[in-house]
């Protein structure tokens, strides 16, 4: 089994494509603000702002920076020629367990759903306090437990158990994540963001389920899907999933 390191790389390496099919799922969230707009509330980005694992870049494009000065990283190079599109950014290829810049270098480092890609998110952990100046915040976006269970359970019931290795990395979860910051940062704090998804046709699950995978579903598998998906369409009107989703913050 792949580590989520080799995972992610595996993945991300060579396209956003996979991001983008899994993002577009979460057009179909049920909170009027958008994750994003939620996010953006809570950052109060100023000074020297590091973004580790940013991916496509689709934060900035949502939430101003102000007057911020950004530094984008991800270690895939086909994500960091989509951050070179961010307007102002200084953008690095880099390992989050490894970050090329100096001690005490930023005042905020946000992790949007990136520490679960992670083989040791305490190593990262640790590179995040190293570059954070006395009084700098971390944001970190993780997902509970109970993230997408009715995705994660089509898999199996459509012989695919392999689809779980693309949502199930490590073992860091919202649930969790909390103890393993407090190692290294003060006045830790956990928010939920509060969602759902409700999803009224079937392609976009069979998207994201192409997605998790090195290969597609194959013509059986993919009839299955669609028939038990379709199922709770026509029962409720649409393809109900529940999110968990957690803001950890914290002080260096």
């Amino acid at each position: 089994m792949k580590t989520p390191s080799a995972h992610a790389v595996s993945q991300y390496a060579g396209s956003s494509e996979r991001l983008r099919a899994r993002m577009a799922v979460h057009e179909f969230s049920t909170n009027p603000q958008g994750w994003f707009g939620w996010l953006g509330e809570r950052l109060g980005a100023q000074g020297d702002v590091l973004e580790v694992g940013a991916g496509t870049g689709k934060l900035w494009g949502e939430v101003s920076a102000g007057g911020a000065r950004l530094t984008l990283t991800d270690a895939s190079a086909a994500m960091c020629e989509e951050l070179r599109r961010v307007p102002g950014a200084v953008v690095r290829r880099a390992d989050a367990a490894h970050l090329p810049f100096a001690d005490a270098s930023f005042d905020l480092v946000i992790a949007n759903h990136m520490l679960y890609h992670l083989d040791d998110p305490a190593v990262a952990l640790a590179e995040f306090a190293r570059v954070l100046r006395p009084g700098g915040r971390l944001v970190a976006a993780l997902n509970g437990r109970e993230h997408m269970a009715e995705l994660r359970d089509l898999g199996p019931a459509v012989g695919r158990p392999d689809l779980l290795r693309g949502m199930v990395l490590n073992d860091l979860v919202t649930e969790n994540a909390g103890a393993l910051v407090a190692e290294r940062f003060t006045d830790v704090a956990v928010e939920t963001y509060p969602d759902d998804l409700r999803i009224p046709t079937v392609e976009p699950v069979l998207a994201y389920l192409d997605s998790l995978s090195s290969g597609p579903l194959d013509p059986g598998q993919r009839a299955a899907t669609r028939e038990l998906v379709q199922a709770k369409i026509d029962a409720d009107g649409y393809f109900f999933v529940r999110k968990s989703v957690g803001l950890v913050t914290a002080s260096r």
